[in-house]
């Protein structure tokens, strides 16, 4: 068990060593609609990569979730793993939809986990980033 300052130290320790480690800028929030953002999650069970769909307005999330869903096959092609939620409950209870990949097993806690976790960042959202260049016109018309 860790303290909540040592589990924080932890934390801002893997997310340092991460950008140091892959010195990339990723998009994340950058993608000029407030709706869509690209994220990293790691925490003491898993480590995600996801598109999110965030607004308040369900109609709104929808308008462009459903333009990723139209795109299934070909992303589903890069990464078969994918999974689409078209209702994810994040940790603070807030409803969000989403396309993701998870790995299990692995701990923020662990240093052993951190190298496999950096690569399946890495990996995985040069695959979310590539997709975004090919098809961001249609997504934002």
């Amino acid at each position: 068990m860790f303290s909540k300052e040592a589990s924080k130290q932890i934390r801002q320790e893997f997310w340092t060593s991460f950008g140091k480690s892959f010195p990339y800028k990723w998009t994340l929030y950058n993608t000029k609609l407030k709706e869509v953002s690209f994220k990293f999650f790691f925490n003491t069970e898993k480590a995600r990569v996801s598109i999110d769909f965030e607004d308040q307005d369900f109609n709104k999330r929808m308008k462009y979730y459903d333009k990723f869903l139209a795109f299934r096959t070909i992303l589903l092609d890069e990464i078969p793993e994918l999974q689409f939620s078209q209702e994810f409950i994040l940790e603070n209870s807030k409803s969000i939809s989403c396309i993701y990949i998870e790995k299990q097993a692995v701990s923020i806690h662990n240093k052993n986990t951190w190298q496999e976790v950096m690569y399946f960042f890495q990996e995985n959202m040069l695959k979310f980033e590539a997709f975004w260049n090919d098809y961001e016109d249609f997504i934002k018309a």
